[in-house]
Parts: structure tokens; sequence; C-alpha cells
């Protein structure tokens, strides 16, 4: 019997019979579409460390070039050191006229990215496919992000006690704002910005891209 049951199972690979896989979950194009640089941030909602060990536990799973795997984690839930990082970092420079974050919906929790050897575009490398990956398990817990490189490296080293440079760093929470792609042609303005609240990302469609 279960030779038989075996030999129907090869005959339906090879003829191509076999039923489809049922599908969990949102599809990787829906969560690019919802992973977004979010600004705002719903403040009575508080992420809890577990929270942010999953999202950086993709980390372990993610490929590394040369699989050097130098990149390391400081995870920051809502207290004292979230205060620190929020004071020496920078939003959304393309909307620096509207003093972003908005009061009352700055982000409360934080992963913060070091790098154990010197940067090189190895590291560079290794510092995007992590970050992106990470922003993508947050959207799919139902949470937004953004990827920060504007701050003061030297002063959240220092003021974290951190063994080792800060490459980015990731803010994590509830999004609070409403944030829509529009399809431009290459060689548009390409400047995020804002209207009737609002938040729209120029993306240069894919017929542009292609070279």
């Amino acid at each position: 019997m279960a030779d038989n049951y075996l030999e129907k199972k090869f005959e339906e690979f090879k003829s191509g019979s076999r039923p489809a896989v049922r599908r969990t979950g949102a599809s990787l194009d829906t969560l690019l579409l919802r992973t977004r640089s979010c600004r705002g941030y719903d403040k009575s909602y508080e992420v809890k460390m577990l929270q942010l060990e999953r999202i950086a536990g993709v980390c372990t799973k993610v490929a590394s070039g040369r699989n050097q795997q130098v990149l390391r984690f400081r995870l920051i839930t809502k207290g004292e050191q979230a205060d620190t990082v929020l004071s020496n970092i920078k939003l959304g420079a393309a909307l620096s006229e509207l003093h972003l974050p908005f009061p009352g919906t700055e982000p409360e929790a934080f992963i913060v990215v070091c790098s154990e050897a010197e940067e090189t575009r190895f590291v560079d490398i290794d510092l995007g496919i992590a970050l992106q990956s990470m922003q993508l398990k947050a959207t799919e817990m139902g949470l937004a992000s953004i990827i920060i490189c504007a701050f003061d490296k030297e002063k959240v080293r220092r003021e974290l006690d951190l063994p080792m440079d800060p490459l980015a760093i990731l803010a994590v929470g509830r999004g609070s704002e409403r944030i829509e792609i529009i399809s431009v042609k290459a060689g548009s303005d390409l400047r995020y910005y804002r209207n009737d609240g609002v938040h729209y990302v120029p993306k240069i469609n894919f017929k542009d891209l292609l070279i």
C-alpha cells in the first residue's frame, strides 16, 4: 500500500497535477508595498522587547557577504535609552520644514545596528540586507518602521555605551500616518512630500528602470 501511494505521488509530480500549495499570510509584493518609511507613531502603543527580538531575529537567516556576519544589534524599548536615541536622530530631511516627527508621534523603540568590523562595501551590503529584512518582518507583524542614518554616531555610541560603531538605526512602532506610493517617470522630482495629511513617495515606474 505504501508503495502504491508513493508511486501515485510520483506520477502526480511528473504530470504536474499536484495540488497547489496554499499560501498563508501576506505575499512578498504586499509586504513590500506596505513597508514604507514611517515618521509618525501611535504613542499609546508600546513595542515590547520580545517584538524587537523577533524582528532582529530574521538576521540569523539572511545572506551575508563572505558569510562574515559582523553585524550586532542593540534592542531598545521605551525608556531612558530610547530618549537618548531620539535626541540624536533626524527624520525626513526632505520634510525638515515640518519639524518631524510631529510632537506626540515620536518613535519609542529602536534597533541600533553596529558592526564589529571596519565598514566596507561587504558590511554595507549586509547592512542593507539586514535592515530591509527587519522592516519586512516588522510589517508582517503589523508594525511600521523607518531606517535612520542621520544621527550623531559618536554621541550615540558613547551615550548607549556601545562596544562598536553604530551604522544605522531602525525605529519601530505602530504607524499613525498614511503613506502612498505614486508612479513617476525617470528624471522626475523624487522628493517625498505631504499633501492634505497624506505622505506621498514618488517611485520610478518599472519601464524606466530598464536599460
